[in-house]
């Protein structure tokens, strides 16, 4: 554990002492190894385009490509705002961060594949996808693969909270940090929670199921932002008791 010394620590806006402003040659290979992940998103893509019809053609993928994009960035800023608060550089926060990196790098190209599904099918084909979903088994498969990438990426980011919230007294962690950080363990380990649940609808779709039904499994992540967005504004009710 190296983190910054807290009488020269900076403030950040969100109240946390900024114990990890030096950046350790490991959080620099972790950004090096998301930029890997991205660039893996962009080379997954077609090859270059030689005509206008082929470069609207892969315009059309772009939808695809940014949810994508989000959701590497979603995961890279966890660990970032993480790193910032805490400092921590020990053995079991770098085997959690060679975790989230691995994790992220084996679902690059399915996270792409569902992504191109979901747009085809809310645009009902005008956004074609190069993996096509053909059959009830293949939706469910799809979820599942979805569930296990977001909720084991959401468990990591959920483990490296838990490790923080270990190291509280070491790392003189006051009253606002401490809620702040049980706040994140919560938060973060909705998404394995949610991903369960999506997977279990996913696993009860009928093998006929009618046009509404196909959602459902998807419907669960919309439904995890605004329980995220409640927790939220709870803590922010816990802050204020606190700060008084």
């Amino acid at each position: 554990m190296h983190p910054k010394p807290l009488a020269t620590a900076r403030v950040r806006d969100d109240g946390f002492a900024d114990r990890g402003a030096e950046v350790t040659r490991f959080e620099s290979f972790l950004d090096a190894s998301f930029a890997f992940t991205i660039t893996l998103l962009v080379i997954a893509g077609s090859e270059v385009p030689d005509s206008i019809a082929k470069l609207v053609n892969a315009l059309k993928s772009l939808p695809t490509f940014a949810a994508s994009f989000l959701l590497i960035a979603l995961f890279w800023a966890g660990h970032d705002t993480w790193s910032r608060r805490y400092g921590l550089d020990d053995r079991r926060s770098r085997a959690l961060g060679f975790l989230l990196i691995f994790l992220m790098l084996v679902y690059v190209y399915p996270l792409k594949m569902l992504f191109g599904s979901f747009f085809a099918w809310i645009s009902a084909g005008a956004l074609p996808a190069k993996f096509p979903i053909n059959g009830v088994a293949e939706l469910r498969a799809m979820f599942y693969t979805y569930a296990i990438a977001f909720g084991t990426l959401g468990g990591t980011m959920a483990l490296l909270y838990w490790h923080a919230w270990r190291q509280r007294d070491a790392l003189a962690l006051s009253a606002h940090e401490r809620e702040v950080t049980r706040g994140e363990i919560v938060r973060w380990a909705l998404a394995p929670a949610f991903a369960l649940l999506s997977a279990a609808l996913a696993w009860s779709l009928s093998d006929r199921p009618a046009d509404w039904q196909t959602g459902l499994p998807g419907l669960v992540y919309f439904l995890l932002h605004g329980a995220t967005t409640y927790l939220r504004r709870r803590q922010r009710v816990k802050l204020a008791a606190v700060a008084a």
